[in-house]
């Protein structure tokens, strides 16, 4: 796991870091699994929005913010929200695991401008006890990366950070679309981007300005266009061209991870396990592409 024990804000009573994102080079947003000690606690406005997704079993809470009060019991899936600036304060009757995750203010205007929301629509309210079930989905999606023994491309968490603010905000993107696909023009230019800067770390906020969109708004067209997300085709493209290059025999098994963009050799070798369900000492001795 990728275990990083500082913390993002200031909290009183006691909490362990179980996993961070910290080190995992993701942009604008973060998360991490904490242990909760039973009793009250605190956490003072910061410039970050919060979300804490309640993990395993159910704990009784009575938590504050912004002057507003609740009592209840914790299940797993809850989900409360503590915007930018307003301070939170809670207290559990038991121990409890919490994947906290934080959005920068930044980040999730950059999402509301791209959709082009207004500011009073682009809002992220307090709540609690939270239940979206899309939201929920992303959170465990999240939460299975940081825990990933070889994290994916931060591409992949970007993906899932846009979705989830979109989800805080109650924006659509797909719904009052016109447009269903990429033109062939756009897919070409974003396909081609790919293919020359494979070796590096992409961005999707590249990716979508190459064909004048929104991230949100790209994401969708590009599933619609290929039939995955962009993530999946990144991988996939990166997993071909180490296949040929292993095959050439020209370079070693961690030469050709870091020349395709993966971040380590084992890196690549899960992916190929779980693709080919082939090593890339199997490529090598098979001398064969996989079928």
């Amino acid at each position: 796991m990728h275990a990083h024990r500082t913390t993002l804000e200031p909290h009183s009573g006691q909490r362990r870091s179980l996993v961070s994102s910290a080190a995992l080079g993701w942009t604008g947003f973060g998360a991490g699994m904490v242990e909760v000690a039973a009793g009250r606690h605190r956490i003072p406005g910061i410039v970050h929005h919060r979300v804490g997704v309640h993990v395993g079993r159910p704990v009784r809470a009575l938590c504050r913010c912004d002057g507003r009060r609740s009592a209840r019991i914790q299940a797993h899936g809850d989900v409360d929200v503590i915007p930018a600036g307003l301070d939170g304060e809670w207290s559990d009757d038991a121990d409890c695991t919490i994947l906290s995750i934080w959005f920068a203010e930044d980040f999730v205007g950059k999402t509301c401008d791209q959709l082009g929301l207004k500011p009073a629509a682009a809002r992220i309210r307090p709540a609690f006890q939270w239940r979206d079930p899309r939201f929920q989905h992303l959170a465990w999606a999240l939460l299975a990366e940081l825990e990933a023994e070889d994290a994916s491309d931060p591409l992949y968490a970007e993906s899932l950070g846009t979705a989830m603010a979109v989800r805080l905000v109650g924006a659509e993107v797909a719904d009052s679309r016109k447009r269903r696909a990429l033109s062939a023009r756009a897919a070409a230019r974003v396909i081609d981007y790919i293919e020359a800067h494979l070796d590096e770390r992409l961005s999707l906020d590249r990716l979508a300005a190459l064909v004048e969109l929104s991230v949100p708004h790209f994401n969708v067209l590009f599933r619609e266009t290929m039939g995955m997300s962009v993530h999946r085709y990144v991988v996939q493209r990166r997993l071909e061209r180490a296949r040929s290059m292993l095959l050439q025999g020209r370079l070693s098994a961690g030469q050709v991870a870091l020349e395709v963009g993966f971040a380590h050799q084992s890196h690549m070798a899960a992916w190929m396990k779980r693709e080919f369900g082939m090593t890339p000492r199997d490529i090598v001795r098979s001398g064969q592409a996989p079928g």
